[in-house]
């Protein structure tokens, strides 16, 4: 299965598990459930080097560190 079939996947199930209520900044919500484990994924491929890590995401290093420590994963 595709990142985007997943993806899609996952939010067609999110959404019928709603029960109707209502929702509000799911973009937000997706984003933190979904950026903390690329950004530890990415940092444990490339054996912890920030630099080769940030590279990987098309990140720049500072970038990189702050959303580390933004989700305490330094």
């Amino acid at each position: 299965m595709t990142l985007r079939a997943c993806v899609e996947q996952t939010m067609h199930s999110y959404f019928a598990h709603l029960d109707g209520a209502d929702v509000t900044d799911v973009y937000q919500f997706v984003l933190s459930e979904v950026e903390a484990p690329l950004l530890k994924t990415v940092l444990e491929h490339a054996q912890g080097n920030q630099s080769k890590a940030a590279e990987i995401l098309g990140l720049n290093r500072g970038t990189l560190r702050k959303k580390l420590k933004d989700y305490n994963l330094i």
